[in-house]
Order: structure tokens, then sequence, then C-alpha cells
């Protein structure tokens, strides 16, 4: 994976990083960015942000945490939150988490007095629960908000009663099969693509 050390006279501007452009660049990044230093892509990045964040509640160290971490940087969400525990499993990230912008918050009130002042003009974005619980509504069905929280839960248990108590909405993906639940990755994967899809590509739910 990569590229080796750049062929021929270097290139001009301020973006471009002497160490990777001599050594090559083995970095999981796009190929815009190949030979690019990391605050030159975070700044390219913050130029287009999409407006709706990820949040994950961490109480017992998820592997899951970093997959959902390389899904926010995928979709370039505007940042993404981790709610309990500070620490987290960075593997599955693959890195991806230097190019985002993270916040950390106690629980799950300290995460909705955040969002009761976030986005645009102070005036609050809602908290969106993902999590296949009693009362909860299709994604499918749902009209996502332009400025949101995503707030997903831990496996297994999904998300805590504090948690729902401040979500907005909580939101399920439909299922079809004899499983009870999803992967806890695979669920937020779904829930962006449906953001985007809503926002990037216009397609409202029917």
């Amino acid at each position: 994976m990569g590229v080796g050390p750049w062929e021929g006279p270097w290139p001009d501007g301020a973006h471009w990083d002497p160490a990777l452009l001599r050594d090559g660049d083995r970095r999981n990044v796009a190929d815009r960015y190949r030979y690019w230093h990391r605050d030159a892509v975070v700044a390219d990045l913050d130029a287009r942000r999409h407006p709706f964040h990820v949040a994950i509640e961490n109480w017992g160290h998820d592997f899951n945490i970093g997959s959902v971490v390389r899904t926010a940087n995928a979709f370039n969400a505007a940042a993404f939150h981790v709610v309990g525990r500070r620490r987290w499993n960075r593997r599955g990230a693959m890195v991806t988490d230097r190019y985002q912008h993270e916040h950390h918050h106690r629980n799950a009130a300290d995460l909705a007095a955040w969002a009761a002042t976030a986005g645009g003009g102070g005036s609050g974005i809602p908290l969106v629960g993902i999590d296949n619980v009693a009362g909860s509504i299709p994604i499918e069905t749902y009209d996502l908000p332009r400025e949101c929280v995503l707030v997903l839960g831990q496996e297994g248990p999904g998300l805590t009663p504090e948690m729902l108590e401040v979500c907005h909405v909580v939101l399920h993906v439909e299922q079809f099969g004899s499983t009870r639940s999803i992967n806890a990755g695979a669920a937020a994967a779904i829930a962006m693509h449906a953001w985007v899809r809503r926002h990037v590509f216009g397609q409202s739910v029917d």
C-alpha cells in the first residue's frame, strides 16, 4: 500500500511533506492526499466537512469504536465524540483518527449539554440515537436533520438508559433475518450513509 519516493523535480507548495516526497508515502490516504503533510490534509477536510457528528458510548473498550471512527472519516463527519472512558482501542481506526476532530464527554448529560449550544449560531443540534429498542423508528423512514449527532452504543447492550433519555429520537436499521441486532460498526455505517443520501445526493425518504 502506498507509493515510493517522488520521481522527478519536487513540486512547489506548502502542503507537500519533504520527508514523504523523499521516502515515499505508505499511509492509508486517498490518492489526492499523497505526499501531503497531515496538517494540510486536515485543513482540506475541514473546508468541506459534513455537519453531522458521530458519538460512541465507551464503557467497555468496545473494539467497534475504531471501525466507527474509520467510517466517520470516510464520510467526512464534522467530528467524532467518545462518551465515557477517554481511552479507546484505536487499532480499528487505522490511523484515520489523526485526520478528524475528537471530543470527549464524561457521560450522556455532558454530551447533551454540548449539543444544546452546538451547530450554526449555537442554536443546538439534536442527538439521534441508533438502537433497536422498543419505540425506535426505522431509519429508512426518517428524515435525518442536516445538523445532528448520530449516537451509537456498545456492541451488545446498545445505548444506555441515560443516553436514550437525552436523544431527540431513536432510530433502528430495519432487519429481515433471524438475528436480533447487527454489528454496531455496520449500523453506524448505514446511518452515516443514510445521512449522505439525504443531504449530499438529495434523496428524501418516502
